[in-house]
């Protein structure tokens, strides 16, 4: 993990805000929908409003072991205040055109994200943002023009239906440039409660995404779910950095 640097310097755009960071890490790769592949640099905001089962990031937000893992996390040395400006700094450090901001729930942050977000354009660096899809996004983040990736969660995460499924959120984020829409499956009848609720909210594109934080359980998955998935038109993605790197932090 990426430490704060011991001097911050004032990067232009960046404003004095403060965010609520868990890591920096990169330059990696996107491992996950329609950028995946490409290079970037990741921004891993703290806390989340959501407490999914197999969530791949409970340090994040599990501070009393709900996730399957049941490890309880530790917040104070799990999350760190940074400045903008330091944030940036290390973040260009890395030298991609690409940085994914994720959590998390990094909406839960996003006035505290527009100052970043725009020093980042304007040094060229295009943005990408993984969102659950439960918080409405501010326009002034929108006017800014990050992608915004939004997983939604199915009955299979835990949470009740009304805590993991905002309509209201989700049809703004659908009308946002370049969006994308990432469910996190396991099995062929997880894929009717995809359809269900891109119908009824008309949600698209869709990429499905095989569940899993190792070789083996994602290889499964993927291999369950690839036909059907062709078959009802949508796009299929895997999570490429845990196949190249496994289950790691920071990478």
């Amino acid at each position: 993990m990426s430490q704060a640097s011991g001097t911050e310097r004032a990067a232009p755009g960046a404003r004095a805000t403060t965010l609520v960071v868990n890591e920096i890490f990169g330059p990696t790769v996107q491992g996950e929908g329609p950028s995946s592949g490409r290079r970037c640099a990741f921004l891993r905001l703290g806390g989340c409003n959501l407490s999914c089962r197999w969530c791949d990031t409970p340090y994040t937000w599990d501070w009393k072991g709900l996730s399957d893992q049941g490890t309880k996390y530790d917040p104070r040395s799990e999350l760190t205040g940074r400045t903008t400006a330091s944030v940036l700094d290390e973040l260009l450090a890395m030298a991609t055109n690409l940085v994914v901001i994720s959590g998390g729930e990094p909406l839960s942050q996003q006035r505290r994200l527009l100052p970043l977000i725009q020093a980042l354009a304007e040094h060229g660096t295009s943005v990408e943002i993984e969102t659950n899809g439960t918080v409405v996004p501010d326009e002034a983040l929108i006017a800014l023009g990050p992608r915004f990736n939004v997983s939604p969660k199915l009955a299979h995460a835990g949470d009740p239906l009304s805590q993991r499924i905002k309509p209201e959120a989700l049809r703004a984020l659908s009308g946002t440039p370049g969006v994308a829409f990432k469910f996190v499956c396991r099995s062929p009848s997880d894929l009717d409660e995809v359809a269900d609720l891109t119908e009824q909210l008309g949600l698209g594109p869709v990429w499905v995404m095989p569940e899993g934080k190792n070789f083996d359980d994602i290889s499964k998955h993927l291999g369950d779910i690839a036909d059907e998935v062709v078959r009802r038109g949508w796009n299929l993605t895997t999570r490429l950095h845990v196949l190249a790197w496994g289950d790691r932090r920071g990478v």
